[in-house]
């Protein structure tokens, strides 16, 4: 199973749109939100291009493949905007290939997991920054920030049959 894993839009249009062709280009069979998607937050920039309604029309259009979950920045009025569920604090998704914990870092964070079997990947985003390390047995990845990275790279991920990647947006 393939699937696109992308964190912390925030409402970039620009950025929103980047990860729209990326998603067009790989064709997975799912794609993973990991929260903070419309709203920018009190403590972040504005973004590029920043459209909220546009980017939930955007990513309306994917919504029978998207499992998403809520991050700091979400609040029921983005539920609202939105033709899928994202306000559960994680998901599991699981391919026969392994489970992967999907949350976005701010209530299960990977320096205090909940407790996961061993082989079990931990995707979070919360941070803005690309991470991929294994501790304990779990697997411990963040596709870093789709729209306001730390690193200044744009970014997400790729679980293709178990292996991820992290690529940049460009």
């Amino acid at each position: 199973m393939k699937i696109i894993i992308a964190s912390d839009i925030h409402g970039s249009a620009t950025w929103c749109k980047k990860l729209v062709g990326a998603i067009e280009t790989e064709q997975p069979d799912r794609i993973i939100l990991l929260g903070d998607l419309l709203y920018h937050g009190p403590r972040n920039p504005l973004p590029d291009d920043y459209a909220p309604a546009e980017v939930a029309g955007m990513l309306n259009a994917l919504a029978e493949r998207i499992t998403a979950v809520r991050g700091n920045c979400d609040a029921e009025v983005d539920q609202m905007m939105l033709d899928f569920p994202c306000m559960a604090d994680y998901a599991l998704v699981a391919d026969g290939e392994g489970a992967l914990f999907c949350t976005h870092g701010h209530v299960h964070t990977p320096e205090q997991p909940p407790r996961l079997a061993p082989g079990t990947t931990f995707l979070s985003g919360h941070t803005h920054v690309k991470t991929d390390e294994r501790r304990d047995g779990i697997r411990f990845v963040n596709p870093g920030s789709v729209s306001l990275p730390k690193d200044g790279t744009h970014s997400f991920a790729i679980w293709n049959d178990g292996a991820i990647e992290l690529r940049e947006l460009r």
